[in-house]
């Protein structure tokens, strides 16, 4: 059983995101609906709402919280909600004036990925002095460092991602359709605790060369590669993780770029230590895949962050200087795909440690058969 998080340790996120904000240059952060506000406060509405609700942290005020009246009492019943001034505005009313009094007439403010674009137009128009900067950008290691209650749970999201994958394994593919395979997937991890699937990619013979295929109408034949890649969220944190499969024996093809890709995987994992810089991992793995010969055919990122969304900063891919930090967690996933033909990827989540990496999936990397 995971430990549940506290008004105390909401209280403690917010005081950390105003830190980082000042330390930035930043007059606050403001925070629309998404998955930034419910990691801040616990606050996740009912319903997604055209009505603005605004989370505005800054240093020379308490926290407040920006809600519509009529969705006044389920925000005073969020768990961060103790740390929170609740400031309401009534239909017919601007909200934006609600908000203008909190924020300084020249700021400069982080405002969350999320928010749409009406609310921030409509923040320029009543705040004409204000700026704004995308908080994925001035802000994009707000979540990143997970905390030992987070990683409890991205622990038990991975282990019911594999005991999925454990029993997919049984499961007929020849002759089926590959949304029967999916929908498959997606009852095993419901089956194991997970209160949301987000994707179920089942990705057969030339299917699995396109990285992000939904799965569809082909019947999967024998002999067929088949990537799988599925997750969701559990206890409100996500699961991600592949597997390439083949129906019956492989090809020689299949194997030998199977082999290569499981090494460039493995390479990327021993590569994670605190102090490393993220594009480091990422050139681990394609230098791996590029001396084997198959360079253009590794087409995407090696990784991804992961939290309370199964795409978050860090990202490891070409560029991206931030260094690796115990508490981080993300994909390492490379893959190779080969067009008309076939795809393979391995992916497992992966937290940094003081020592070096730590799976948070642990099935058989090895390319396994199917019926």
């Amino acid at each position: 059983m995971t430990v549940q998080f506290t008004a105390d340790d909401y209280a403690a996120r917010m005081r950390h995101a105003v830190e980082a904000a000042t330390a930035h240059g930043l007059s606050g952060i403001l925070v629309g609906l998404g998955p930034d506000l419910t990691w801040l406060t616990a606050y996740r509405p009912t319903a997604v709402t055209e009505r603005l609700t605004l989370l505005v942290l800054t240093a020379d005020r308490p926290p407040t919280l920006v809600v519509p009246a009529l969705e006044r009492p389920d925000a005073a019943a969020a768990v961060g909600a103790p740390a929170l001034t609740l400031v309401d505005w009534a239909d017919g009313s601007d909200p934006y004036q609600s908000v203008a009094p909190l924020l300084r007439p020249d700021g400069r403010y982080g405002i969350s990925d999320a928010t749409w674009a009406m609310h921030l137009l409509g923040l320029q128009k009543a705040l004409p002095g204000t700026s704004y900067e995308a908080l994925s950008v001035c802000q994009p290691m707000l979540r990143a460092v997970k905390d030992e209650h987070e990683l409890a749970r991205l622990a038990a999201a991975g282990a019911a991602a594999d005991a999925a994958y454990g029993e997919i394994l049984g499961v007929r593919f020849a002759g089926r359709r590959e949304t029967e395979v999916a929908a498959d997937l997606a009852a095993l991890l419901r089956k194991f605790g997970h209160e949301q699937v987000d994707f179920t990619v089942v990705g057969s013979g030339p299917n699995g060369a396109n990285p992000h295929h939904e799965a569809g109408e082909r019947v999967i034949q024998t002999g067929d590669a088949v990537v799988l890649d599925f997750g969701g969220l559990l206890e409100g944190y996500g699961s991600d993780t592949t597997r390439t499969v083949t129906v019956g024996p492989p090809a020689d093809e299949v194997r030998e770029v199977h082999a290569i890709v499981r090494q460039a995987q493995q390479a990327a994992f021993e590569a994670v230590r605190p102090g490393v810089a993220c594009e480091e991992i990422d050139w681990v793995a394609r230098q791996v895949i590029r001396d084997a010969g198959y360079g253009e055919y590794f087409i995407h990122r090696t990784g991804h962050g992961i939290g309370v969304t199964t795409h978050e900063p860090p990202y490891l891919v070409a560029g991206e200087k931030q260094p690796l930090v115990p508490g981080m967690c993300f994909s390492i996933e490379p893959g190779i795909y080969l067009p008309g033909k076939f795809g393979v990827r391995i992916e497992d989540i992966v937290t940094v440690t003081e020592e070096g990496g730590r799976r948070f999936n642990n099935t058989d990397h090895g390319l396994a058969q199917v019926a």
